[in-house]
C-alpha cells in the first residue's frame, strides 16, 4: 500500500484553496473543441465533496435559466484547471442534496464571516 500512496502523490496537485460543503466556488475547466482549447468557467454551490485520495471529486450545483445544473469534477483531473472560492457558506451537514427542492430566496446560503 506504501507504494499506491507514493504513486497518488506525484499525482495530487499543489496549491488548490481549501473549501467544502456550502462554498460558491468558480471552477476553471479547459475544453477541447476540435483542434482548439478554451477555459469555460462554471461557478456554482458545492453541495458534495466526496474523498477519496486520487479520485477524490466534488459536485457544483448552479441556476442556468430557471433550470438546476450539476456537474461533478475530479479534482486533481487536468480539466480542473484552476478553484476560486468566492464564498464561504455557513451549513451544517456534508451532503446538501435538499438544495435540488429549494427555490429562490428559500436556496440562498448563509455567509460565514470571518474575523
Amino acid at each position: 500500500m506504501k507504494i499506491l500512496k507514493q504513486i497518488e502523490q506525484e499525482h495530487i496537485k499543489m496549491g488548490l484553496p481549501p473549501f467544502k460543503s456550502g462554498d460558491t466556488v468558480r471552477v476553471h475547466v479547459s475544453i477541447k473543441e476540435g483542434d482548439k482549447e478554451r477555459i469555460q468557467i462554471f461557478e456554482g454551490l458545492v453541495i458534495r465533496k466526496r474523498r477519496a485520495g486520487l479520485g477524490t471529486t466534488f459536485t457544483v450545483r448552479k441556476i442556468s435559466y430557471g433550470i438546476g445544473v450539476e456537474r461533478i469534477f475530479p479534482l486533481y483531473s487536468p480539466v480542473v484547471d484552476n478553484i476560486e472560492v468566492v464564498q464561504r457558506g455557513r451549513v451544517r451537514r456534508s451532503r446538501l442534496y435538499y438544495m435540488r427542492k429549494l427555490k429562490g430566496k428559500a436556496a440562498r446560503q448563509k455567509i460565514k464571516r470571518l474575523g
